[in-house]
């Protein structure tokens, strides 16, 4: 059986990096070691064993001075160099596959390197059509507990979704500082979601952002992302005391078997649907290409050499050629390329003068001078 993967993806500050850290201790603990990579380029140090880490390959530093990047264009950057050897790494994953059950992955502290940028869905993609995968799109717990803010996660998590098409789990870090019930009744009961948010409205402190406008904004998504929900588990975890890993394995597990059976046929059948475009654009490409180079079929046309086979008699109005007829002979030598010589541009100028003056030329002048061109030619 293909080990599941889990991507870790997250806003900066979520915990992302610890949570991996307690995600590897406890595997650790169950004897189910996991393989563990780290594409956080810019990282300085990294709290588990890496089986893999981009900065093996990469060195974040060069790469912002040798093309003159700011520290989010230089992860960008990394990623992308690494991306390029993406097949290298899924060949080291696939090799040892039969000696762990999960692959994690730690992500940029930037999540829109990573989300957004081509070399994020290469990575991505090469990993889903390889393995199960899995996006665990960690929170803010305490951070989460304002209506506003916890909206604009939903809706950062539902672009995410939308975007890797893979299956995903909420995961509700820092349980231990703030409990993730209240996010948990939030994404289950509208009205209680409503409640939060009118009361956080009429507070109107500096946490609330509850103004009208954003309150019934806020109120509109609540309705829109109310179907989102019913594609997530959601998960509750605290990377401190370590509690929730267990039921955070049961959701991979759980979502591992919904990759199985609704994403990886989605995802085989939108990989067929663009083979067949790609396909027939080539053929029509092929086509044109036929067609403007005469290879094509065409349609037959009547031609004079159709009309004479049909007809011995030429009865179309076409003259028999004479079988007896000579060979022409050229007049003069072969050297002489019709050019035109000094003398016999005299002769010219004599009839040209004799145009232009509209009048006859005198006998004798003409006669003088084609005397003088034959004895010359002699």
């Amino acid at each position: 059986m293909a080990p599941a993967t889990i991507i870790c993806v997250g806003m900066a500050g979520s915990g992302k990096t610890t949570f991996l850290q307690r995600l590897n201790s406890h595997l650790h603990t169950k004897k189910e070691a996991p393989y563990v990579i780290n594409l956080d380029p810019a990282v300085l140090k990294v709290p588990f064993g890496c089986n893999i880490d981009i900065r093996d390959s990469v060195k974040y530093k060069k790469v912002m001075e040798n093309y003159n990047l700011g520290p989010n264009g230089a992860i960008v950057t990394s990623l992308n160099l690494f991306s390029t050897k993406i097949d290298q790494v899924i060949g080291l994953v696939d090799k040892k596959s039969d000696k762990f059950k999960h692959c994690i992955v730690d992500t940029p502290g930037q999540i829109e390197c990573f989300i957004w940028s081509a070399s994020g869905a290469i990575i991505t993609e090469a990993f889903a059509s390889t393995f199960p995968t899995v996006i665990a799109y960690i929170i803010d717990t305490p951070r989460s507990s304002s209506p506003t803010t916890f909206i604009s996660n939903m809706l950062y998590a539902c672009s995410i979704l939308y975007k890797t098409k893979l299956p995903m789990i909420v995961v509700f870090n820092k349980t231990d500082v703030r409990d993730a019930d209240f996010a948990k009744e939030w994404m289950t009961d509208f009205e209680a979601f409503q409640n939060a948010l009118r009361t956080n409205s009429e507070l109107n402190d500096e946490t609330s952002n509850g103004s009208g406008y954003m309150a019934s904004l806020v109120n509109s998504m609540s309705l829109m992302l109310e179907e989102f929900y019913s594609t997530l588990d959601v998960v509750g975890c605290s990377a401190y005391t370590g509690a929730g890993f267990d039921e955070f394995l049961d959701a991979v597990d759980s979502k591992v078997e919904e990759y199985n059976d609704y994403y990886q046929k989605e995802r085989e059948r939108i990989i067929k649907e663009k083979e067949e475009k790609e396909k027939e654009a080539k053929q029509k490409q092929l086509s044109h290409l036929m067609k403007d180079l005469g290879l094509g079929k065409k349609e037959p046309v009547d031609t004079l050499s159709d009309a004479e086979d049909e007809d011995d008699g030429y009865e179309h109005g076409l003259v028999e050629p004479d079988i007896n007829e000579p060979q022409r002979e050229y007049t003069f030598a072969e050297d002489r390329n019709g050019e035109i010589d000094e003398n016999n541009k005299q002769v010219q100028e004599v009839y040209q003068k004799a145009f232009e003056k509209n009048s006859k030329v005198a006998k004798s002048d003409v006669a003088e001078t084609i005397a003088n061109y034959i004895r010359q030619q002699r």
